[in-house]
């Protein structure tokens, strides 16, 4: 598959096989056609006493003041320099490439008055990977993400730095290596290059990736505590949620089923006496579902500002250019909040079945230890997961609910969706760990099942944590199978695939 800039419809799988490699992408002949044309125009308002936002004036509070064309150059510089002041650690370079291939996508769209140069440049760096380093902090989302995009395109004009071989390497370097000369920045091209959401939306898409899967393994360990817990099919039934038929709940519910399909040790207890499971076994398809719905919100708003123009201004015609706010990144900042929100209680709900799997209830030993009292079990594990379900929860403050004004009022309401995305992925990372902890403990309630077999998909991954952590027989540092669990959780170890 080749996919077109600027023509075809980027998605998420498209996107991450372009940063991947297993999609080529390419300028085809009308994205060429589409960034000339608009070059064009820039270059006839540029030349112009009609003054023309951000083409022949300067910025924010300094819009009404007109620059003329000999100053043109030195203006596009000085925005990228001023405007990278980002701080704080990186982001990782994976973030850093999404960026590049969102906003070549973007300004491929021909609504930006760039350069083909410029473009191409871009692309030869995804081609290179010579993907340059962007702080995480310094973003408000008002003018899209200012800070880090004049961080990664200050190589462009020989500042900055790349990644390169796991470290910093200052840009200027890293260009003569490759013979790659700095460029010039021309009218319109230094403003065109840093306003957008590409931020935001590079660390929507790694989240919207993130949470892909956990959504699926969040289902598979909330299906092996039931095993466990030998707890009741019947909540997944679906003619229950035929009558409440939100997507996510149907969803789960058929999933969960799937994996009870012939199972043994579930069908062992099909007439036991037990009236109702607590709400974190029996209301997974309605909370694990609404998370999915918020996932689902999250991707479809994503893929709109895919492949949206959230440059400012646009560039109509050769007489008009539009200066509006497309830059603001409140349509991705309150739904990345909700996602946020969304994926916290995906722990919230492990960790209490944590919980329930030690308190030592239908003939599970308490703890998952029969050595209890000289052993602690697996009792200790569990205050892990309530610290970080407590950390998830303070980190689901939505930011895009404050606004501090910035530009001397002139961006006196701002989105700080770039904040709403670092938290979203810094919440789904704490997730891995909780799910980890929990599929841990069910593994252990499984043991005590025993001879009993649960269904082939859910001996299939009981078998993936066995061959890494053994079954607790009496205590031992538990630190290392903790790790263990975590990473195959963060590898996508699990087969979390179920016909349904």
């Amino acid at each position: 598959m080749t996919f077109k800039y600027g023509i075809d419809h980027l998605e998420l799988d498209i996107v991450n096989g372009i940063a991947d490699g297993s999609i080529k992408a390419e300028l085809c002949q009308e994205a060429l056609d589409q960034i000339n044309k608009s070059r064009q125009n820039v270059e006839v308002m540029a030349a112009s006493d009609e003054p023309v936002y951000g083409i022949n004036t300067g910025f924010g509070p300094l819009c009404d003041t007109q620059i003329s064309p000999a100053e043109t150059h030195l203006l596009q510089k000085n925005l990228l320099i001023t405007h990278a002041v980002g701080v704080g650690e990186p982001i990782a370079k994976s973030i850093s490439k999404l960026m590049l291939i969102t906003k070549v996508h973007a300004l491929s769209r021909g609504f930006s008055g760039i350069r083909l140069e410029v473009v191409q440049r871009m692309l030869a760096f995804i081609e290179l990977d010579l993907i340059p380093v962007v702080p995480e902090q310094g973003s408000v989302g008002a003018s899209g993400d200012l800070a880090p995009l004049s961080h990664l395109f200050l190589p462009l004009i020989g500042e900055g730095e790349f990644w390169q071989d796991g470290k910093v390497v200052p840009a200027k370097e890293v260009l003569e290596q490759h013979g790659l000369e700095i460029m010039d920045l021309h009218a319109k091209e230094g403003l065109a290059l840093i306003n957008g959401t590409q931020f935001i939306l590079s660390h929507a898409i790694t989240a919207l990736t993130h949470m892909r899967y956990l959504l699926d393994l969040a289902d598979l360990t909330g299906a092996m505590s039931i095993e466990g817990m030998q707890g009741s099919e019947s909540p997944f039934r679906d003619e229950l949620h035929q009558t409440r038929a939100f997507k996510g709940n149907l969803e789960v519910a058929a999933r969960m089923r799937a994996f009870f399909k012939d199972s043994q040790n579930m069908a062992d207890h099909e007439e036991c006496d037990r009236v109702q499971d607590p709400y974190s076994l029996r209301c997974i398809p309605q909370v694990h579902g609404a998370s999915r719905n918020a996932y689902y919100h999250l991707k479809e708003l994503a893929e709109i500002e895919m492949n949206s123009v959230t440059d400012n201004p646009i560039v109509i015609s050769s007489e008009e250019a539009i200066s509006g706010g497309s830059f603001h990144g409140q349509p991705l900042a309150m739904v990345l909040d909700y996602a946020s929100i969304a994926a916290a209680e995906l722990g919230n709900i492990s960790d209490r079945r944590c919980y329930l799997l030690l308190e030592g209830l239908h003939g599970l030993p308490r703890l998952l230890t029969k050595a209890g009292g000289l052993n602690s079990g697996m009792m200790i594990p569990q205050y892990a997961t309530a610290a970080l379900v407590t950390e998830n929860k303070s980190l689901c403050f939505p930011p895009s609910a404050d606004s501090v004004p910035t530009s001397m009022g002139q961006e006196d309401h701002v989105s700080m969706g770039s904040i709403s995305g670092r938290q979203l992925n810094q919440i789904l990372g704490n997730v891995d760990k909780i799910l980890a902890i929990e599929l841990m403990y069910a593994a252990q309630a499984i043991e005590f099942r025993r001879p009993n077999k649960c269904s082939d998909i859910i001996e299939e991954n009981f078998a993936i944590i066995r061959a890494q952590v053994d079954k607790l027989e009496e205590d031992r540092l538990l630190k290392p199978d903790i790790d263990a669990m975590i990473k195959l959780v963060k590898s996508q170890a699990f087969n979390v695939s179920v016909a349904h």
